[in-house]
């Protein structure tokens, strides 16, 4: 087929940029539908062609990934989160809003062609719900009376502004904050790279490029007891010193930039108002364990923020702080941004690497680990935004420094969203081991309304949940571990006395039973039963034995899947099956004590 002149060039690009051709088939099927809005069939021929791959290989990959279609959506694709943050903010009252407005339902289109509508997961932007995307574009912080002034914009053909991340993110420092890779957020053009030079942009590379041996940059990162900020806290320095050093295979790093866990939107901030700190971290990262190559894998839906990512790395090319000979130090690094197409399993570090790879995003069998056998069966390193963000001031100022502001084994600072029943939702940098209570009473600014406290998701929701007299204690991995749940991706979801934690267990599960990639049986029909039960139980027909059953099924899933995923589902149900049982009770009399009947289950 004849691809117009943008669409042609953007394919011969991509076709050229990886070592093997087949990882440019996300991509190219996603910018293929931003040009003619779905996959046709000709265009499936077409990229087959040009990566020397079958039709029915380009066709089993775009099954599996939730932003690429095969038939015309809307004009105007409206897409409405409804997942925990936003559920607890009115998401679900707004998507019934747009099925009357629209006069459609979930996945459907207006005859005219100029809307469609989509009950979609966790979009990043829990700060600021209730949220939702038209298209690319982000809306916060709605209102019924909002969300019909954007609707009747677009229905006249005006574009209404999107919202860029600080609608959420950003608010008037608090006195409990300590600013470091947060420091110049809300500073004028704070993306470019002429403000960021300004703000010591850059001289950690500098340093570690001809200060700084491999081995004494993660010696330096070790020090700084830096953990994974995207979930696992695993130690930094030791995963980097994983990879082997006498391989002659090639070495990659990549940068998780899928943030897809329900509660947290960290990563969106991080990207879209200082890129080019992450873009140094990835490169110190490099220099670490001789790596030539770099990716960042950002998920689908943050494609503005890919533009911004983008942008910054053809600054750095331009001032050769990427490249051939980096600031004469005669270490070469090429860096790469790559879109994902919408899949919560890719960001799990195995399935991201399948998916970079061009395929579906399934997970490996562990071992081999990716330090060893990663991308293309090469080494690899994988940290998240605010893991790799973190690296240039740890250099800067040094590993001990930078230990010193949290507690021993759980070094620095950590940003956390905030969401859900707070005063004050938004995202914070705090020192790690901050006290938990404090932070939500005094910096989030307590529950809304006089309200009580009842729940909270300190990481995301694949954690294990707190009741209210469990939250005084202090935020770090060790300590909220010690608690019995996590301190994972820093996505904090607070509930408050009139929360029906039935169906905040059944939101939950909805959730991962979408995202199961489907590969392993317990997790495959585990989360498509226990969403079935918790259905049935929330709507008011569940039995006394389901109370049960619902915990035994949930506690069976654990440790008997090839990825986390299964542990995610299970670990926020059991918890709440164990401290709310009460609740699951209470629904044995017909009807949620909280809801009324209309509200009881999501159109899915």
């Amino acid at each position: 087929m004849e691809l117009s002149p943008q669409l042609a060039t953007r394919f011969e690009t991509l076709q050229n940029r990886y070592p093997v051709k087949r990882s440019a088939l996300i991509p190219m099927l996603l910018y293929a539908q931003d040009e003619y809005g779905f996959i046709s069939d000709e265009i499936i021929a077409e990229i087959a062609r040009r990566l020397d791959l079958r039709t029915v290989q380009v066709e089993e990959t775009l099954e599996y990934y939730s932003m690429l279609h095969r038939k015309p959506m809307g004009k105007h694709h409206v897409q409405i989160c409804t997942n925990v943050a936003c559920m607890l903010r009115g998401g679900t009252e707004l998507l019934e809003q747009a099925k009357k407005r629209l006069e459609i339902g979930h996945k459907q289109t207006t005859t005219d062609g100029v809307f469609s509508l989509e009950e979609v997961e966790c979009i990043g932007a829990c700060t600021g719900a209730p949220a939702m995307q038209v298209n690319y574009d982000y809306f916060e912080n709605l209102t019924p009376m909002k969300f019909d002034r954007i609707i009747e914009e677009l229905d006249a053909g005006d574009h209404p502004a999107p919202e860029p991340v600080t609608a959420g993110a950003l608010h008037p420092r608090d006195p409990a904050e300590t600013p470091v890779i947060s420091r110049r957020f809300g500073i004028k053009n704070s993306h470019k790279i002429d403000v960021y030079l300004q703000h010591d942009g850059y001289k950690a590379l500098e340093k570690a490029l001809k200060e700084m041996t491999p081995e004494s940059i993660i010696d330096e990162v070790k020090k700084s007891s830096l953990r994974g900020r995207g979930g696992a806290g695993f130690p930094t320095g030791m995963k980097w010193s994983f990879v082997p050093k006498d391989t002659t295979k090639p070495k990659y790093v990549i940068c998780n930039a899928d943030e897809s866990e329900p509660g947290t939107c960290k990563d969106r901030p991080l990207m879209e108002m200082d890129p080019h700190q992450m873009i140094e971290g990835i490169t110190i990262a490099g220099r670490a364990i001789g790596a030539k190559t770099g990716f960042i894998y950002i998920r689908g839906e943050y494609r503005y923020v890919l533009d911004i990512v983008q942008g910054a790395l053809d600054e750095a090319y331009s001032r050769n702080y990427l490249g051939k000979n980096i600031l004469g130090s005669g270490f070469d690094f090429d860096l790469i941004v790559h879109t994902g197409a919408g899949a919560y399993e890719c960001g799990e570090e195995s399935a991201l690497m399948e998916s970079l790879e061009g395929k579906r995003g399934y997970p490996r069998i562990k071992p081999p680990f990716p330090a060893v056998v990663g991308l293309y069966g090469c080494p690899t390193i994988i940290n998240n935004v605010e893991t790799l963000s973190t690296v240039p001031a740890i250099i800067l100022e040094g590993g001990e420094k930078y230990a010193s502001r949290g507690t021993p084994k759980n070094g620095g600072t950590r940003l956390l969203c905030v969401a859900g029943h707070v005063n004050k939702p938004g995202i914070y940098e705090v020192p790690l081991g901050m006290n938990m209570k404090k932070f939500i009473y005094e910096t989030a600014g307590g529950i809304p309304n006089g309200k009580k406290l009842k729940a909270v998701i300190p990481g995301g929701s694949s954690c294990p949940l707190l009741s209210a007299s469990e939250i005084d204690l202090p935020m770090d991995y060790d300590s909220v571990a010690k608690a019995g749940s996590m301190l994972g991706s820093g996505g904090m979801v607070v509930m408050d006395e009139d929360t029906c934690m039935v169906d905040m267990a059944r939101r939950i599960m909805h959730f991962y039973a979408h995202e199961s990639c489907g590969w392993c049986i317990p997790c495959r029909e585990g989360t498509t039963w226990l969403r079935k039960m918790l259905d049935r139980f929330h709507a008011g027909y569940g039995r006394p034995e389901d109370i049960d059953l619902v915990g035994d099924l949930a506690k069976n899933m654990l440790g008997r899947t090839f990825c986390p995923l299964g542990d995610a589902a299970a670990l926020p149900t059991i918890s709440i099956v164990q401290k709310w049982r009460n609740e699951f009770e209470q629904h044995l009399s017909g009807r949620c004590p909280y809801k009324s009947a209309e509200a009881l289950v999501g159109s899915r």
